[in-house]
This record gives structure tokens, sequence and C-alpha cells, in this order.
């Protein structure tokens, strides 16, 4: 690897660790804003479920949606850099977009109160800690009756460490009954109409600063390094290294101060974080030695709308672009029902644009990175559960340790790519030099065989492992994530690597884009699977263990099931497909 100088000299290009220099900006930068995306994702859908008091269906579909579109914008945004930014400066666009997004996050206004009427009387139902030992009071004037919620009907509980029989009472002293039959009651929930809308607006700065960030940064990583260059399997495995020790940092400490003092805490770290990534990228620019330019530098410094420089275009456009992202996010159904549409067209664009405009061998090439995406769908669909059904299977049927908050659960599967990751990359350096790596077809396939055998775990734990307060012990929701995390890094920092690998230089930033694409479908399709699992809450409170355990374990056996059925199918693909690859492992 090389460099011109001024006089016409070749140069050697300067490495760290053998690898391009540059990576550690790119690893740093990343870092940081993963940390920040991760510190906000391990909370959000618990702080939709708890402080805002949406049930866990209408919270899923609303994570969901956001997720759907933080994948779906790097479409857009690898476009706009391919055609006129660059990759460089839309990265920095995305990130100002960014720090914005999750400062206005620690905004949490009132959240949403919930009442429980019994007789005609009405009474605001308080909840006290935000972990899985959450109580729930009733309150009547000044007094707070413990209570706890079942299918057969509220009665009144003992407060924790007060004697026997305190809770009853308090309730005599207050005049509330001791105990409300199921149909003896109903809820209400009122919401913050102030605080709503900004969470929406904060989430939609999150989604539009994504979509210039995301793809680009990737994009980086891949002009770092030259074409068959042997480093670049490892490159990008490196770099998924960084995007995961963000994250194992995020999820323990964004959590921990989320849940122990405030979700407003979670979350202003978690901005706080993306500053520093901001700042890493702008201060670390003459380490990328020029790579991911724009295509025509002079072209944005000219004036043209209203005599503002062509680059300016690009920063107004993000903002105003943050607006219809607000209102969908406020109307998540209509995400659901038009995004599969929408990613069906855009992806039969671009298998039109290979099959028309590209001959040989780099139209099968672009073909079979096609394929690989559509078959990533179903894995990331498994894959992202982490961030709403798993989350709320450790809040809901997981017995928690007191070192260890719910929160925290999604801190084990970056916390095992930062053990497993170098050792997988440097398996895979092993064996290319013995002749015996895997194509990228049959990693992808153990990918999704992995993320499959995950769930037919947890399933099984559900049916047979759980205790009399219908908990599974948390060993085997690690051991899930274990099983997914590995299935990952077959599949996550080896697809980066093939698009970069496959795809036709001029459109490489598009193809990026495409791969996120496919994990925006997902998402969608994840925040079914999601909802299914959904049941009954009140105030954020399960008030059915058992039939949430049941649920759990009858939808996880069936996607597990489903996912590893899929790994054996293109297991068989693989030998077809990587003979499409010409020569590409």
């Amino acid at each position: 690897m090389s460099s011109t100088d001024g006089a016409g000299a070749v140069a050697p290009r300067k490495t760290f660790l053998g690898h391009p220099r540059g990576l550690v900006i790119l690893f740093l930068t990343e870092m940081w804003e993963r940390f920040s995306y991760y510190g906000m994702r391990a909370l959000l859908v618990l702080y939709l479920t708890q402080h805002f008091l949406f049930g866990p269906a209408e919270a899923q579909g609303i994570y969901a949606a956001y997720a759907a579109l933080v994948y779906l914008m790097p479409v857009v945004g690898g476009l706009l850099a391919d055609k006129y930014l660059g990759s460089r400066k839309a990265v920095i666009i995305g990130a100002v977009l960014l720090v914005a997004g999750h400062f206005t996050m620690a905004f949490e206004g009132n959240g949403g109160r919930e009442f429980l009427t019994v007789g005609g009387s009405e009474y605001a139902i308080e909840v006290e800690g935000r972990d899985t030992d959450r109580q729930l009071f009733a309150l009547t004037g000044e007094t707070r009756v413990p209570i706890s919620i079942s299918p057969e009907g509220i009665r009144v509980v003992d407060v924790a460490g007060q004697p026997a029989g305190s809770g009853l009472q308090i309730a005599t002293a207050a005049g509330f009954p001791t105990t409300i039959g199921a149909d003896g009651y109903s809820t209400r929930i009122q919401r913050d109409l102030s605080a709503e809308p900004v969470l929406f607006l904060a989430l939609s700065l999150i989604i539009v600063g994504v979509g210039f960030l995301k793809a680009n940064i990737s994009t980086v990583v891949g002009h770092l390094y030259d074409e068959n260059d042997p480093r670049r399997d490892g490159g990008f495995t490196i770099f998924y290294v960084g995007i995961n020790l963000g994250a194992v940092l995020a999820t323990l400490v964004c959590s921990w101060l989320g849940i122990a003092y405030g979700w407003a805490w979670g979350f202003g770290l978690a901005g706080i974080g993306m500053l520093l990534g901001l700042a890493t990228f702008i201060l670390g620019q003459s380490w990328l030695e020029g790579r991911g330019a724009p295509p025509q530098p002079e072209r944005l410094s000219r004036r043209s709308f209203l005599g503002l420089p062509f680059e300016a275009i690009f920063w107004i456009g993000g903002l105003i672009a943050v607006l219809p992202v607000w209102m969908l996010m406020q109307r998540h159904a209509i995400i659901e029902a038009a995004l599969p549409v929408l990613a069906g067209v855009i992806f039969a664009a671009v298998v039109g644009y290979t099959v028309i405009k590209l001959k040989g061998a780099e139209r099968t090439r672009m073909l079979v990175a096609q394929v690989l995406i559509f078959f990533s769908v179903l894995f990331w669909a498994l894959f992202e559960q982490a961030g709403s059904s798993l989350t709320l299977f450790a809040d809901q049927s997981t017995r928690m340790p007191g070192w260890l908050n719910v929160g925290q659960t999604q801190f084990f599967n970056p916390g095992i790519i930062v053990v497993l990751g170098p050792v997988m990359a440097a398996l895979w350096v092993w064996m290319a030099k013995r002749r015996i790596e895997p194509s990228t077809p049959v990693k992808f396939s153990f990918g999704l065989a992995f993320v499959g055998a995950g769930f037919l775990l947890l399933s099984w734990a559900a049916v047979t492992q759980a205790g009399v307060d219908f908990r599974v012990p948390l060993m085997f929701l690690f051991l899930t994530y274990l099983l997914h995390t590995i299935g990952e890094l077959c599949l996550s920092p080896v697809g980066l690597s093939m698009i970069t690998k496959l795809s036709v230089d001029r459109v490489v930033g598009l193809m990026m884009g495409v791969w996120f694409l496919s994990s925006s479908v997902a998402h969608i399709v994840a925040g079914q699977i999601a909802k299914a699992t959904a049941t009954d809450t009140v105030a954020g409170v399960v008030t059915n263990p058992a039939l949430a355990l049941q649920t759990y374990g009858s939808i996880f056996g069936t996607i597990g099931w489903v996912g590893v059925g899929t790994g054996v199918l293109l297991l068989v693909l693989s030998p077809v497909l990587k003979k499409g690859m010409a020569g590409v492992n």
C-alpha cells in the first residue's frame, strides 16, 4: 500500500498494527456513534413502556418503525454521498444531527400516568423503581396503597421491608378496597401531550443523522484498502469490534444511569458520546489521506440556490427532512404498511439496473450480493428482537440478579463481540491461508442457523426451566445472546466487506445503503414478531406472568425453526452462489 508524494515518488502509506491508520479514526468515530445509538436503544422500549406507558405492542411498533427508518435512510445518504458530498462530508452532517437528536432525548417531560377506577372512584397509579422489582401504588389523597395486579384482579400487598399486614393497614386507613375482582375495575392512560412530540422529534433527528452517517462511514473503511487486499475482511471485523466496544460501554453505563437515576441521565450521556465521535472524526481527517472525498469538490463550493454554496443545500435539506420523518413517527402504522412496498420497489430497481446496465462478471457478482442481502432480511428480523421482545423478556420473564438491570442485558451481545471478534477475524485469516475458509454464502448460512438455535434454546428454557415466579434463569438469556452473536460475527462484518468487494465502484455507496435497507425491512418484520409476544400491562408491569412466559416460548420456538431451516437452505445453495462471485470468496 503506497501513495504518491508531490515529487512523484512513491511513499509508503502509514499503518497501525498492519492496517491503514485511518482505520483508527473510523474505529473511534463509529465506537462513539454506536455508544450513543446503543445507549439510547438499551433504554428506548423500557422508556416507552414505563415512562410514556405505551403498551408492549404499541412500544414495539414505535421501536420497529424507528429502527426501520434508521436503516432506510442510508439508501438516500449513500446516494447523495456517491453523487455529490463524498463519504466524509456526509458523515459530518449526520454526526451533527445525531448530537442534536440524542440531547433532545434527554427532555423527558411528565410522560404518562395511568388511573384506576373502582366503584366510581378514580385513583392515580404510581410506580416505584424502573427495574424488574417495580412496585405499584394506588394514590388516595396523600396515601400510597401498595397493590399488585393479576388475572384474578387487584389485591393490596405489603410494603417491601415492612411488617406483614402493613399493606392492609394502609389500605384500611385510606378507605381503599383490599381486594378487587378482575371485572371490578377499569384503567385509563393520560400522556404528556407536550413531551410526546419532543420524543418523536428526537427520534427523527437521529433517523436522518444515521441516514447521512451509517452507510458512508462503512464505505470509507472500504476505500482504505486496495481491491483484493487480504486485510479487508480483517479490517472490517476490527471496525466491527469498535462498533461493539461502544455498545458495551453504552449498554452498561447509560442503562445504569437511566434506570438508577432517571431516563434523562442515560439519554444525556448518549448525547455526550455522539459529540465525542463528531470531534474525533473532524480532528482525524488527515489520517484518512483523502479517502471518501467528494467526486467533484469544486462543485460543492459554487454559489447556487439563494447564493448559498451548493454544500449548504445538503445541510438545510437534512434539517427539512426531519419534518416528514417526525410526522411519520407519530403515525408509525403507515411506516409498517408502506415501507415493505417501498423497499420492494427500491430493491427491484437495483436488480433491474444490474440486469440491464451491467454485463459479465460485474452483473453476476452484483446479483449474488443481492441474493445474500435478501437472505439477510430474515437474519436481522430475528436478531433485532434484542431491542424489543428480548428486552421485555428480560423485564417480564427473566430472573435478574441484583448486580445487573434489564437494560444492561443488551451488553451481552456487544461484550461477546469484543471478546470473540478478534478471534473470529484471526480464524478467517488462518483458514484462508490454508485455503479452507468458508465462502461468504456459507458464512451467511451459519449466521441464520445460529440465530435460530438461540431462539430454540430460549423456547426450551421457557417450557422447562422457569420457576414458580414464571421467570427463567439469566443464564439462558445469556446463552441465547451468545449463539446470536456467533451468528452475527459470521454474517454482519462479512456482509459489509462483501458489499464493497462485489459492488461496482460507481454504485458502492448505494449498494451499502441497500445492505442497510435489508435491515430496514427486517425491523418491520421484527416488529410484527415482537408484537406477537406482547401481553397486557398496567403502568408498565405485566399482569399475567404465566401467559407472558408461555407466549414468549411459543413465538420463539416458531421463529427458531424458521431460522435454522433457512440456514440449511442457504447452505445447499452456497456452491452456486460462490461460483457466481467470480473468484471473490
